[in-house]
């Protein structure tokens, strides 16, 4: 192991339950072989991370409802920080040196199961993501360690620790963007102008759509969203959306349509706005479920219905795209508090009205 000598203690964000996360002082990790220790910069609160909190279960339908986190753990998944220790063949194998800037995917794959063996990384079965299971801390701390099966990705100097922490999101969005399909002339809309859904019409414009469209409750995020080359903004609040579509469309409907509200009533508003043979996919957390009338998606209109989970094989696109300015996602970030503003943080994004990436600043 090469490095600096740490502290033995640190200050961390631990969740022990839903509703029960708490400041703690717990050891630091040190980097054993292949592994990497960061001094975290900036960590982002996810709408997982409020699934947690709030706690959803994992498996609707399951008669003994799992919590959606194995507690305790440290919390976050959107992190960034600079290296302060390498563990041995981790120079050889990422190229990473002492005070490179470096983030690691947000899950941390077995290499063993069925779908790791077959390239779906993301998809692994056991599913340790950082944060949500105890044998795989987050980012809500002064210090984290990636293990040995990480997926490290250095990141260039020149992007500062809050847009750098905006790389996991942009990554997921990127991945939804992929799925859609998108060609040439396609009408496209996005529903959800949070992280994600901005991230996605950020990505979606780099696809060259014939009309990109985004949709949100919030006048402010539209605002941004057509800033980063949205051709029309949308809120549901004060027009009929499907109609709109349905009229820009000669009463075909949109070709594609991503869910990324979190919000059921979106997955219905896209049922009944996407064209026949369009293509609806799914990224959202939902918090309860989902029941819409199936029969839209097979005998009336034969839509291909594509999930979207993580963000396989786009980190590096996330990161070229944030270091070339092709995605501006400074204007993600609209808060930035100390770690010991954590319940702050978590209630800021739970309202979701006046925010949109709120980070912990350890």
């Amino acid at each position: 192991m090469i490095g600096i000598e740490l502290p033995k203690t640190m200050p961390a964000v631990v969740c022990h339950a839903p509703y029960d996360y708490r400041l703690e002082e717990v050891p630091v990790p040190k980097a054993e072989p292949g592994e990497v220790v960061i001094q975290v910069q900036a960590c982002g609160v996810c709408a997982s991370d409020m699934k947690c909190y709030t706690g959803a279960p994992l498996f609707w339908g399951d008669e003994h409802r799992t919590a959606y986190v194995e507690g305790p753990v440290i919390a976050g998944h959107e992190f960034t920080g600079k290296v302060v220790q390498l563990g041995q063949g981790v120079t050889e194998k990422y190229g990473l040196q002492i005070d490179d800037t470096a983030i690691a995917e947000q899950i941390v794959p077995c290499w063993s199961c069925r779908y790791c063996q077959t390239g779906k990384y993301w998809l692994c079965k056991i599913h340790n993501i950082f944060g949500f299971q105890q044998v795989v801390n987050g980012g809500m701390a002064k210090y984290m360690k990636f293990p040995a099966k990480s997926i490290i990705h250095k990141v260039p100097d020149e992007i500062p620790p809050s847009q750098a922490a905006v790389i996991e999101p942009l990554a997921c969005s990127i991945h939804a963007v992929q799925r859609g399909e998108i060609e040439f002339g396609d009408v496209v809309v996005i529903a959800g102008a949070g992280t994600l859904g901005l991230g996605m019409v950020g990505a979606a414009r780099l696809k060259n759509p014939g009309k990109l469209v985004s949709v949100d409750l919030v006048d402010e995020r539209l605002q941004i969203a057509e800033k980063l080359g949205a051709d029309i903004s949308l809120n549901p609040s004060k027009i009929d959306v499907v109609e709109q579509v349905l009229e820009m469309t000669d009463g075909y409907g949109c070709d594609v349509y991503i869910e990324a509200t979190g919000h059921p009533s979106a997955v219905e508003q896209g049922l009944r706005m996407i064209r026949k043979a369009g293509t609806f996919v799914e990224f959202s957390v939902m918090r309860e479920p989902v029941t819409v009338d199936w029969t839209i998606i097979g005998d009336t209109k034969e839509l291909n219905i594509h999930g979207a989970h993580l963000g396989p094989h786009a980190y590096p696109l996330a990161i070229d795209y944030i270091h070339r300015g092709m995605i501006d996602v400074k204007q993600f970030v609209t808060h930035q508090l100390s770690l010991e503003k954590y319940v702050e943080a978590f209630e800021m994004v739970q309202k979701g009205t006046n925010s949109i990436k709120v980070q912990l600043i350890p």
